[in-house]
């Protein structure tokens, strides 16, 4: 079974997240607002009374070194909000920035707060985007019926998380999870993430993908 997973914001916690991921050669997409990156670190808002911190822009190529890189817009907003213009603005110049940032082609994107109507997937479209990120839905079927709605199986912190892994083996679909880093608040759900890497890693039935990888 191929294993996706997407994290999205682009935040200091990402550093050790990727250590993480190195360690069990497990591959991985993370979801960029470039817009937002300044100089230095910068305090982007608070989850839980604790403080969220973006990367300084120039920490970007190392941190996600290897990996697969998406837009998340330029900016985070509410993307059905937008006139034509912005909305046209917020998908393609992340993209662009992104590919001058890593050299690399941009081909995947995610919705800011997972809202999205056919009016944004059209721009999303026209932006030359080849898939999206959708909605959850567990029982994942691939290759999606529009790949600019590729629904991940569940949220990592997800309480039915082992369940659904073993459901979607039967289905010879890929199983997809997305989430955070930051929602990593203790040592222990680190303990607990690390385990769960560890464990598909081990898993002989299981192949770590990008998930461009199975759109080319």
């Amino acid at each position: 079974m191929k294993i996706i997973q997407s994290w999205d914001d682009g935040i200091v916690s990402d550093i050790r997240l990727t250590e993480i991921l190195r360690r069990y050669q497990a591959k991985a997409s993370f979801c960029l607002t470039p817009g937002l990156y300044q100089e230095n670190r910068s305090c982007g808002w608070v989850h839980e009374n604790q403080e969220v911190w973006r990367l300084a822009i120039h920490e970007l190529t190392g941190v996600y070194h290897g990996f697969e890189i998406c837009s998340h817009s330029m900016t985070h907003p509410y993307l059905t909000d937008l006139p034509s213009e912005q909305l046209d603005w917020e998908l393609q110049a992340s993209k662009h920035l992104l590919e001058e940032i890593f050299q690399q082609p941009v081909r995947g994107f995610c919705y800011p707060f997972n809202v999205y109507n056919d009016f944004v997937k059209e721009a999303v479209r026209r932006a030359g985007y080849q898939w999206s990120r959708g909605s959850q839905e567990w029982n994942v079927v691939f290759p999606p019926a529009d790949p600019l709605e590729f629904h991940p199986c569940c949220h990592f912190l997800d309480g039915d998380f082992w369940r659904k892994y073993e459901l979607q083996q039967n289905t010879g679909s890929p199983f997809f999870f997305w989430g955070h880093s930051y929602e990593l608040k203790v040592e222990a759900m680190w303990a607990d993430f690390e385990a769960m890497i560890k464990r598909i890693s081990s898993d002989p039935d299981a192949e770590w993908v990008f998930a461009g990888d199975l759109f080319f």
